[in-house]
């Protein structure tokens, strides 16, 4: 789903494994793993998407960068 963010262009959740994938402005793409369904719907409803992210997940779920996708 594409965001309003200066920082972060697109969130996705696959609710099954409790994965977070972000898409950030740059193109970079990450998936946080074990992220509960209430801190993604807390994330889509933060006024500050940029500012959720740096204190509600960046250090607080393992993570991977993912390779970008050429489809």
């Amino acid at each position: 789903m594409q965001v309003q963010s200066a920082a972060i262009t697109d969130i996705e959740y696959e609710t099954e494994h409790g994965k977070l994938f972000v898409r950030f402005a740059d193109g970079d793409r990450y998936v946080y793993v074990g992220v509960p369904g209430e801190v993604h719907r807390s994330f889509l409803d933060a006024d500050s998407k940029g500012g959720f992210f740096a204190e509600e997940i960046r250090d607080v779920y393992p993570y991977n960068r993912l390779e970008p996708w050429n489809g």
